[in-house]
């Protein structure tokens, strides 16, 4: 039949073919990081997923668990022994951490890009690649394999803007009193820690045949769109953001729906007021010493607490029966459960403690967790300490005013309708779908 006598039915037809054909698309995700890291782009996997798209995610072996139990397809790499930065007591300390982020993601991109170049072996070609902005394996593959990439931003820290310069910048506040037009040439042309992932790369790109770029800030946001994992209402865009942005929301992934709360901690909960949550992040050289004063913070309070650790933290010895301690829960489930959550400040907890109306104290460690705490204070949803400070003396006053004040308990309740009233994920998933064309010029 020649195209131009197509009758209407054959045009439904065409229609319903490219719409098959689009559906069906293959979406590779590459996360670099923890678990806090992969539940944003498994969450991105699970819409995707739903709408008819293979997905598949590729990270280390220790983590297949998490994936698959989501529903999505996993590509393992082997961890070769190299522990993770966040086990290593020095990735606490913001200078160190940064060190040892660009260290890590320049290690593992020749492996993760030689695992990729083999999925396609086998599976074709992808539609579509997604990854963060250090997950270096991500834009060659875009020049290799000729494949779109939108890159997520999780945090402001990862946008790096000179109107408001994130505070998990080195000297940051220094930067901050600085005129815009200096602030912005510093932030484009000193890159103290490209280095240390450079011989990775170099390699990497020679073995496959791409450009390695001078400053590897060239390759943080993709020409083919760049996708804000958190809402205008927590910070506003700013105007030296990446061209082709979509701001959307905060994700709320933690696969409540595909695990149990544990029945000790459900019959704790059952048992009593509603406790405090207590996070600490993973250094263990500061863990016990944190988990002492939330003890004394708890029984000065008269209260009840969950301390939510991560297997080998060091915490005190003879806890009394009004603490619990549990190594994982789904936050979705328990902080609507609980009068305050203490902890310091990932993007994901301060989206789950958003989303349950909870009031929050946040201790920041590193990265984006100072700049978290200072939005949560502005928003009035909480209050933020410095580490320093962290004592019994200091924080019981934050502590009581979370429990007592009516205007922090109302300004949480604000935020969790806020999110209750978000867009649907249709509408990100639509956007997602559009990118799946040729890749634009670096």
């Amino acid at each position: 039949m020649r195209l131009g006598s197509c009758s209407l039915f054959g045009w439904e037809q065409i229609l319903r073919t490219f719409h098959f054909s689009k559906r069906m698309s293959k979406i590779l995700l590459l996360p670099l990081g923890t678990t806090g890291d992969l539940l944003p782009m498994i969450w991105i996997g699970r819409q995707m997923s739903a709408r008819g798209h293979q997905v598949a995610l590729l990270w280390l072996a220790p983590y297949r668990e998490l994936v698959e139990q989501a529903g999505l397809e996993f590509v393992a790499l082997d961890d070769e022994g190299r522990e993770e930065p966040i086990r290593n007591s020095s990735y606490w300390r913001p200078h160190a951490a940064l060190k040892m982020t660009y260290d890590y993601a320049g290690f593992w991109t020749i492996m993760s890009v030689n695992a990729v170049v083999k999925w396609v072996e086998i599976n074709g070609l992808p539609d579509l690649l997604m990854a963060p902005i250090m997950n270096f394996t991500a834009p060659i593959l875009r020049a290799k394999l000729g494949v779109p990439l939108i890159t997520t931003h999780m945090t402001t820290l990862q946008l790096m803007s000179a109107h408001e310069v994130p505070l998990g910048v080195p000297c940051a506040r220094l930067l901050r009193i600085l005129p815009l037009l200096l602030r912005r040439t510093i932030l484009n042309l000193v890159a103290p820690y490209d280095h240390l992932a450079k011989p990775y790369l170099r390699k990497c790109c020679a073995e496959h045949g791409v450009r390695l770029p001078y400053w590897l800030r060239e390759w943080f946001y993709s020409p083919d769109g760049s996708l804000v994992l958190f809402p205008s209402w927590f910070d506003k865009p700013q105007m030296d953001w990446p061209v082709n942005t979509l701001q959307w929301d905060f994700p709320l992934e933690d696969l409540a729906d595909a695990s149990e709360l544990d029945p000790a901690l459900a019959a704790f909960l059952d048992a009593g007021d509603s406790p405090v949550v207590f996070r600490f992040g993973n250094d263990p050289t500061r863990s016990r010493g944190f988990y002492e004063v939330a003890a004394e913070l708890t029984a000065r309070i008269g209260g009840r607490a969950v301390f939510v650790t991560r297997d080998g933290d060091p915490i005190p010895d003879a806890l009394p029966a009004s603490i619990f301690v549990t190594t994982f829960v789904p936050f979705s489930r328990l902080l609507i459960r609980s009068c305050v959550c203490v902890h310091y400040g990932g993007i994901g907890t301060v989206s789950q403690c958003f989303a349950a109306g909870l009031p929050q104290i946040v201790v920041p460690l590193v990265f984006d967790q100072f700049d978290n705490a200072c939005y949560v204070e502005r928003l009035g949803a909480g209050l933020k300490m410095d580490l320093h400070q962290w004592s019994v003396s200091k924080a019981l006053p934050l502590l009581r005013r979370c429990v007592e004040e009516d205007d922090i308990r109302r300004n949480a309740t604000l935020c969790a309708e806020r999110l209750r009233n978000r867009k649907p994920a249709t509408q990100l998933a639509e956007w997602i779908e559009a990118k799946m064309t040729a890749p634009r010029a670096a």
